[in-house]
């Protein structure tokens, strides 16, 4: 464990950390709510953090002065990628990909034509973890503009491609 903040003798202390600039108590120490604040939350500051207490002549008891909270921090979906792989042909098969280079947890991605033939699609055409959407037995009709959208809780972005059979 690394100490990043404390309050010792009436004074605060912050600690040489990348969280230096972005931490610190909520409240004054006078209001017994030692709350902590970190500022501009980044991926890398997901973990566990340990609050403990230690009161002058108390007695510590490791079980009561103690706690411990896991911290997750989301990250959305950065803008995804999709591509068509096989040949846009009359009575072919082809799958379109999407996929997404960041995002926590891992984005599901779903598929769906645009306007004016408004579609969307499910399993097991559709693989919602994959991202990717196979198209069988290719007609003119399916051509059109496809949306992939990735999103998970923190957000989500898209990406489109023209498949013209």
């Amino acid at each position: 464990p690394v100490q990043i903040l404390s309050f010792l003798g009436g004074v605060v202390k912050v600690e040489e950390t990348d969280l230096k600039p972005r931490v610190g108590f909520l409240y004054p120490i006078i209001t017994h709510n030692i709350s902590v604040f970190i500022n501009a939350t980044r991926e890398q500051d997901s973990g566990q953090y340990m609050c403990t207490v230690n009161v002058v002549d108390d007695t510590i008891r490791l079980d009561k002065n103690v706690g411990i909270i896991n911290l997750t921090v989301l990250v959305p979906p950065a803008a995804p990628t999709c591509q068509l792989h096989g040949s846009a042909v009359v009575g072919a098969n082809v799958t379109l990909s999407c996929s997404s280079k960041k995002g926590k947890p891992s984005p599901m991605y779903h598929w769906q034509r645009e306007s004016p033939t408004l579609q969307v699609f499910f399993p097991p055409a559709q693989d919602w973890a994959r991202g990717t959407l196979k198209l069988t037995n290719l007609s003119l009709e399916m051509s059109g503009v496809y949306v992939c959208k990735a999103e998970n809780q923190a957000g989500s972005k898209n990406c489109s491609i023209v498949l013209e059979v």
